[in-house]
C-alpha cells in the first residue's frame, strides 16, 4: 500500500512538470515557426531599429529637438544637417527622432490599455453571461456603432476648446485611443470564451471547486494568450496612425512636443510642400514603415499563433 501510495504521490509530482514541459515546447516550436517566416522576421528587425532609433539616437545627436536658430531657417539637407532643418531652425532629424519617441509611446500605452480593458472585460462577459454579459455587451456595441475617427475628433477638439497643457495632452490621447479600442477586442475574447467555458477541463475545475478569479486567470486567459499577442500586434499599428492623424489635425499631441503627425502638419502651405520636401518626407516614411513592419510581424505572429490555421 505505502508503494502504491509513493508511486501515486511521484506521478502527481511529474505532471506538473510534465504539463510545463510541453507548454515551454509548444513556445518553442512556435517560435521556431516564426523564424522561418522571414517577412515576419524582417518586420519585426525594422520594428527594433525603428525604436532604438526613436529612443537612443537623439542620445548622439548634437543638436536639442526644441532649440531654435533662426539663423538656419529651412534650410536644405546637408553635411553639417542630414535631413534640413525647419522653420525655426531646429534640426529635421533630431526631431523625428523625438517625434518617433512619442508616437511609438502613444501606440503601445493605447495597446496596452485597450487589450487589458478588452480582455478583463470580454472574459468577465463570456464567463458570467447573464445579466453581466448584457450590460457590457450593450457598451461596447453602442460604442461599435460611433465611427472611431469622428469620436476621436470629438474629443480632439474638446482638449483644444479646454486649452489642456501639451505635457498632459499625450496621456489624454492614450487614453482616448485605448477607450475607442477595447469594444472590438471584448467581443472577440468572449466569443472565445464561450467556447472555452464548455471544454472538459474547465468541467474538471467546476468538480474540483475551484474560485472564479482561479479560472478565468490560470485556465482561461492563459489559452487565450496567443489570440491577445496577435491583436495587440496588430492594434499598434493603427493606434500609431490615429495618434498621427489626430495630431496632423491639431487634435491630438500639438507642438512644441514633436510627434510624426504634427512634423507633417507643419508644413501645411504649397511652398513647403513642393520647395521643403525634407520637412514632411521623413516622419511621413517613419509612420509607413513603422505600421507596415507592425502589420507584416503581426502577420507572420498568426500564421504561427492561429490554431484554426493550417499552413
Amino acid at each position: 500500500m505505502s508503494a502504491m501510495s509513493g508511486n501515486l504521490a511521484s506521478g502527481g509530482a511529474k505532471t506538473p512538470v510534465k504539463a510545463t514541459a510541453v507548454k515551454s515546447s509548444l513556445w518553442r516550436q512556435s517560435i521556431k515557426r516564426l523564424m522561418r517566416n522571414k517577412l515576419a522576421v524582417s518586420g519585426f528587425v525594422i520594428v527594433i531599429f525603428m525604436i532604438l532609433f526613436c529612443f537612443i539616437g537623439p542620445l548622439f545627436s548634437p543638436y536639442s529637438g526644441n532649440h531654435n536658430n533662426l539663423a538656419m531657417m529651412n534650410k536644405a539637407p546637408s553635411a553639417k544637417h542630414w535631413l534640413g532643418t525647419d522653420q525655426l531652425g531646429r534640426d529635421v532629424l533630431t526631431r523625428v527622432m523625438l517625434a518617433g519617441r512619442i508616437s511609438l509611446t502613444v501606440g503601445f500605452a493605447s495597446m496596452v490599455l485597450s487589450v487589458f480593458i478588452g480582455s478583463l472585460l470580454g472574459a468577465i462577459a463570456g464567463y458570467y453571461r447573464g445579466v453581466v454579459d448584457q450590460i457590457i455587451m450593450r457598451i461596447a456595441d453602442l460604442l461599435l456603432t460611433i465611427p472611431s475617427l469622428p469620436l476621436l475628433f470629438i474629443a480632439g477638439a474638446m482638449l483644444s476648446a479646454w486649452k489642456v497643457p501639451t505635457d498632459y495632452r499625450m496621456y489624454i490621447v492614450m487614453i482616448m485611443l485605448s477607450f475607442v479600442g477595447w469594444p472590438g477586442l471584448a467581443r472577440l475574447v468572449r466569443g472565445e470564451m464561450l467556447s472555452l467555458r464548455e471544454r472538459e477541463y474547465m468541467q474538471a475545475t467546476i468538480v474540483l471547486g475551484l474560485r472564479d478569479r482561479r479560472k478565468l486567470f490560470h485556465h482561461l486567459l492563459p489559452n487565450i494568450t496567443p489570440l491577445l499577442i496577435v491583436i495587440a500586434t496588430l492594434n499598434i499599428g493603427g493606434s500609431i496612425l490615429m495618434e498621427s492623424v489626430l495630431s496632423f489635425f491639431g487634435l491630438g499631441v500639438i507642438q512644441p512636443t514633436p510627434t510624426w503627425g504634427n512634423m507633417i502638419d507643419s508644413a501645411n502651405n504649397l511652398i513647403d510642400f513642393q520647395e521643403r520636401p525634407w520637412l514632411w518626407i521623413p516622419p511621413g516614411l517613419c509612420i509607413f514603415i513603422t505600421v507596415i513592419a507592425i502589420n507584416i510581424f503581426g502577420d507572420g505572429l498568426r500564421d504561427v499563433l492561429d490554431p484554426k490555421n493550417k499552413r
